[in-house]
């Protein structure tokens, strides 16, 4: 452990320090029996940083890690979000673990996406649904108590892991430690965007999370999870989301969830983006073009979409396709090409493709992303006069 620790960087702080000592030992180690013991080292460091909400020294290790070690500082995401999304905790004697689970609603509409408190009734009603359909038989339920959008959500381990701890004692019917996890944020009106039901499954220790994951369980029940979990909460979220169109996800674990709904928000935010131009702002689909450029700063991290009349350089509506992991910025081709495929289908059939990389080029005024233009210029979007006369929302 010593010579681990005496190659961290003087610059870190001890904790940081460690680490990053841990994490790179751990990524090196050969063996289980080595990993166990490194695993077990990392997730009581990582435990007490967030605990003490100190999150800036976890944040120290990975910015180091990023520039030394790509695959130790994959490792210590990995296991920050372990460690934040699920735990271990003991009630009466009794030892339970926890997972903090999403259920993302991806919605579009032409007006304003709800969200906000959760009435006693349709908490309750999710509540059943979720018990119902997605967790095993033995375990015990919380539900946040509002229906959240993407900016409220925590921004980091901390209070991802402090949100679990209020909702698991919650589960238990024991006191919620104290503090915010969960922000109070100005949620921008997009035409298509995410919306979040937050659950906490507690089990007693070592036992099955989910219901496909009970041994009676048929192979065939995760898939078939999301037609049931649909079907159960249709009536409360068409309740919920009026004037919206929408789109349930499986539940799941927090981070994956998060992922899977960022991507399958991609797609919905161009049909948005279309639909509104052509019902508010009479333009056809096959009177528009789309700029197609690749943004970032120092590699690929979003492909951004400017939306214009034929013949016309000035962009009317824009979408950002952020790129996630690092297969999509590898494979930059083939999300170009999904990109295509749907715009084509939507009826936009004059496309720009423009080649190297952009900056990511932001309104001083307002924050919003500059789009491109076919000559290659990152400009406001400014919608048509008949979009900002009509009832909804621009963004």
């Amino acid at each position: 452990m010593s010579q681990q620790t005496s190659n961290a960087p003087a610059r870190l702080n001890r904790d940081a320090s460690s680490l990053v000592s841990l994490a790179q030992a751990f990524q090196a180690s050969g063996s289980r029996v080595e990993d166990i013991y490194w695993e077990s080292l990392l997730g009581q460091l990582l435990v007490k940083l967030m605990q003490n909400q100190q999150e800036e020294k976890i944040e120290q290790a990975l910015e180091h890690l990023r520039a030394a070690s790509g695959e130790s500082h994959d490792l210590l995401i990995e296991q920050a979000e372990t460690h934040s999304e699920s735990m271990r905790l003991t009630a009466n004697g009794q030892t339970f673990d926890a997972l903090l689970v999403l259920a993302p609603i991806a919605a579009w509409s032409r007006f304003n996406i709800p969200f906000g408190p959760l009435s006693t009734d349709k908490a309750q009603a999710l509540r059943q649904a979720f018990a119902a359909h997605i967790a095993s038989d033995q375990a015990a339920i919380a539900v946040a108590p509002k229906l959240y959008s993407l900016d409220q959500m925590p921004r980091n381990f901390s209070r991802t892991r402090l949100l679990l701890n209020q909702l698991a004692n919650t589960a238990l019917d024991l006191p919620p430690p104290r503090g915010n996890a969960l922000l109070d944020a100005e949620i921008p009106p997009l035409l298509a965007d995410t919306r979040y039901l937050v659950f906490a499954i507690v089990v007693p220790e070592a036992q099955t999370v989910f219901k496909w994951q009970q041994p009676e369980a048929p192979s065939s029940l995760r898939g078939e999870a999301l037609a049931s979990w649909h079907a159960a909460t249709a009536p409360v979220l068409a309740n919920l989301l009026p004037g919206c169109a929408y789109e349930v996800l499986l539940p799941d674990a927090y981070y994956v969830t998060h992922r899977e709904a960022d991507k399958s928000i991609r797609p919905l935010s161009l049909e948005a983006a279309v639909s509104w131009l052509e019902v508010n702002g009479e333009l056809s689909p096959s009177e528009l073009s789309a700029t197609i450029a690749l943004c970032g700063e120092q590699e690929a991290e979003e492909y951004r979409i400017g939306f214009a009349r034929k013949n016309s350089r000035e962009i009317v509506y824009g979408c950002v396709w952020p790129l996630f992991d690092k297969h999509e910025q590898q494979d930059q081709e083939a999300e170009l090409e999904q990109i295509v495929r749907i715009l084509n289908k939507l009826g936009v059939l004059q496309i720009n493709k423009l080649a190297g990389l952009l900056p990511l080029d932001f309104c001083e005024d307002c924050g919003s992303p500059y789009f491109p233009t076919s000559a290659g210029e990152l400009v406001h979007a400014e919608p048509p006069q008949e979009a900002l006369d009509a009832p909804a929302h621009f963004h």
